[in-house]
């Protein structure tokens, strides 16, 4: 039932290559980690500075990057002149609601974020063709999937990213678990000694999307063709409900909820993260986007990342391109929205943010990530990632995956058996469809 994702095979070689250079051990193991790239490429590719006295805002989401994308904008400053406005709204807000509030009131930001395929559509009458832009040649073919239409690229990809159960290694070995468990039968097993030495199996959150969106996506990456899958669904000519793979998922989705802390109901994305990192649970399912925020509350944690598992074959992480940057061409400064990109990936001081400070595997091949500046979390994404599948959800149209969340939610909080939350995702899908 598994299928390999071609982005990460990519992913990986590029990586393997990159780190060919340096082979002393490093983190984790990790001596294949690759050295920061060529300082004088990084300065003869960067583009020309524009003109000065020139404001472009940039509307993003990801709330983990938000200070360092803010320190990253006053670096661009200070080099070109160019201010760049950073608004961030994500975590616990509806990123894609307030995007089309912004939109509406009159406010055409330059630069604005979007999960590509599905999602891409209603806003290709504001997104930039940037195939001819410098950094398009560095990307992994497979990164540009998401945001290309009809052969053109609409958006450069943000990062790679990859999620499963990140766990604490040192908890587990006060609990006595001394293999990483890769099936169901032994994450069950793992649940059971830690909840006997008095630890908390896992840190759980009420937020929608990490429930409707990864969470959902362990069942749909499961499918033998998940994109055939979503399209039936759509369609109407396959459910969800009575899915063979979706009712094994449910068991996967009841051993984190049953054995999570108490008050997961009222639990928001930052305390989960804040509390996992306090070291009040074991396991909470996330991805390497979490590490700077792991790190400010305890830099020295021993971490690793464990596969999510349906059955008693063994798990998988999922990884694919979170996000891509769109460039809007109803905005006042297009053309220096290019330009800020472009810095961004290939200049010495943005390659630095996107690897040290924002802790991102990079979809540039030219930009190397050394494992010391992105993390455990990113370390073992790219361990895992030769058996990993892909990311889903876009692929439904906007409004589906809110409506797995609250769905999600109800189950989280108890108030619908099992046959019920497959209903409620059904029914997710074809509200939305039958607009």
């Amino acid at each position: 039932m598994k299928r390999k994702l071609a982005l990460i095979m990519a992913t990986v070689c590029t990586l393997i290559a990159a780190g060919c250079g340096n082979n002393s051990s490093n983190n984790e193991g990790n001596g294949g980690a690759a050295t920061n790239a060529p300082k004088e490429t990084a300065a003869a590719e960067a583009t020309a500075a524009p003109a000065k006295d020139v404001t472009i805002k940039m509307f993003q989401f990801k709330v983990e990057i938000a200070e360092q994308l803010n320190a990253l904008a006053e670096e661009y400053e200070k080099e070109t002149g160019v201010k760049v406005e950073v608004e961030t709204h994500g975590g616990g807000e509806d990123y894609g609601a307030l995007l089309k509030a912004e939109i509406a009131s009159g406010s055409e930001p330059e630069i604005f974020n979007n999960g590509g395929y599905t999602a891409l559509v209603p806003y290709m009458d504001r997104a930039t063709d940037l195939s001819d832009q410098p950094w398009a040649a560095n990307l992994i073919p497979t990164a540009k999937a998401p945001a290309t239409v009809d052969g053109k690229l609409y958006g450069m990809p943000m990062n790679v990213e990859g999620y499963g159960l990140i766990y604490n290694k040192d908890l587990f070995e006060q609990a006595g678990i001394t293999e990483e468990p890769k099936t169901l039968t032994q994450l069950k097993d793992a649940a059971a000694k830690l909840k006997a030495a008095g630890i908390t199996p896992f840190e759980a959150t009420n937020e929608w999307w990490s429930m409707g969106i990864h969470l959902v996506n362990v069942g749909l990456a499961h499918q033998p063709d998940p994109k055939q899958f979503i399209e039936d669904v759509k369609a109407g000519t396959q459910t969800i409900k009575g899915n063979a793979v979706f009712e094994q998922w449910l068991d996967l989705v009841d051993v984190i909820f049953d054995n999570a802390q108490d008050n997961k109901m009222t639990t928001d994305y930052a305390t989960q993260v804040a509390e996992f990192a306090s070291g009040k649970a074991a396991m909470m399912l996330q991805g390497n986007w979490t590490q700077g925020d792991i790190d400010k509350i305890d830099p020295a944690l021993n971490l690793g990342l464990l596969p999510l598992p349906i059955n008693d074959e063994e798990g998988t992480i999922l990884v694919g391109v979170p996000n891509n940057y769109i460039v809007n061409s109803k905005s006042a400064h297009p053309e220096e929205a290019k330009a800020f990109l472009n810095w961004l990936v290939t200049s010495e001081t943005g390659q630095k943010y996107l690897t040290k400070e924002f802790k991102f595997i990079p979809a540039e091949t030219n930009i190397a990530a050394d494992a010391a500046d992105i993390g455990q979390v990113a370390v073992a994404v790219q361990e895992k990632s030769a058996t990993a599948l892909g990311w889903n959800w876009d692929m439904f149209p906007d409004g589906v995956t809110q409506g797995f969340g609250a769905a999600m939610q109800e189950y989280l909080g108890e108030q619908i058996d099992r046959g019920q939350l497959l209903e409620k995702l059904d029914k997710a899908v074809q509200d939305i469809v039958k607009q």
